[in-house]
């Protein structure tokens, strides 16, 4: 009995911006698990990441070099990339939806005052697969405590911090659609996430710059320092995606042999 209440009581704390029930998901590993199940990857192929209970679909269109955070929002990152095949060709045109916490580790859809996105923004990246947009730096943040889940949690004995981050999902025709973030190395919660969404080779470098012309000549109107996160991303194809996929479970089913008679 006592389940179902705290199952009833997830359900009662989902709204419109916060769910609840993907969160529940999250900290117990299922979330991660099925992900690693249903996105298998090989070839060098970037691995994915939880998607997490803060992606929303009203993100504004951004161009090269423009910002997803509006000012004030922490200290200044430039984000800059690729995206490319297995075999290192780019892809053109491909959309980047990408998304972050700000210098509050609040997501803006955790503010009441909300009227709309920031620190989110859509993209596309160049004929050559480059892309290229200006945002923040990310801050650890605890996820929602106030609910069922965060009860659970205390009552597991583990905290509730994610180590900051950037989510990035990134599509284009003929490609597996990629779910990922990239995590800032440094951060004290790398091992411990309680979503279970890092992963070793998503933990990336922040170039730290000190040099106010290139600063302004990348659009920071203050100028003055930023850090630089440099990553190029590269998908499956759908077939690629498919094969992997019938691997992994063909090796799976090898590994229950029957017992004769049962």
């Amino acid at each position: 009995m006592a389940a179902i209440e705290f199952l009833t009581r997830v359900g009662q704390n989902c709204t419109p911006l916060r769910q609840e029930t993907i969160l529940l998901s999250d900290v117990l590993g299922v979330s991660a698990l099925v992900d690693s199940l249903n996105n298998p990857v090989s070839g060098g192929a970037t691995e994915n990441s939880v998607l997490g209970p803060f992606y929303t679909d009203d993100a504004e269109d951004v161009e090269l070099g423009d910002s997803i955070a509006s000012e004030g929002k922490g200290e200044y990152m430039y984000v800059e990339g690729r995206i490319l095949t297995t075999g290192g060709e780019p892809i053109p045109d491909a959309i980047i939806e990408t998304w972050e916490a700000d210098h509050n580790g609040f997501y803006d859809t955790q503010y009441a005052d909300r009227t709309r996105p920031d620190c989110r923004g859509r993209l596309r990246t160049m004929k050559d697969g480059t892309f290229g947009f200006r945002a923040v730096v990310p801050k650890a943040y605890p996820i929602p405590g106030d609910g069922p889940v965060g009860e659970l949690l205390i009552s597991q004995s583990r905290h509730n911090m994610r180590p900051n981050h950037l989510h990035m999902v990134v599509e284009a025709p003929g490609y597996h659609k990629l779910v990922t973030a990239l995590y800032p190395e440094g951060c004290d919660y790398l091992g411990s996430d309680p979503v279970f969404g890092v992963k070793k080779s998503l933990v990336v470098k922040l170039e730290q710059v000190d040099d106010d012309e290139e600063s302004r000549k990348r659009g920071f109107s203050r100028g003055g320092s930023f850090k630089l996160l440099k990553r190029d991303i590269v998908l499956l194809t759908e077939e690629q995606s498919a094969v992997i996929r019938r691997q992994v479970t063909s090796d799976s089913e090898e590994l229950y042999v029957p017992t004769k008679g049962k």
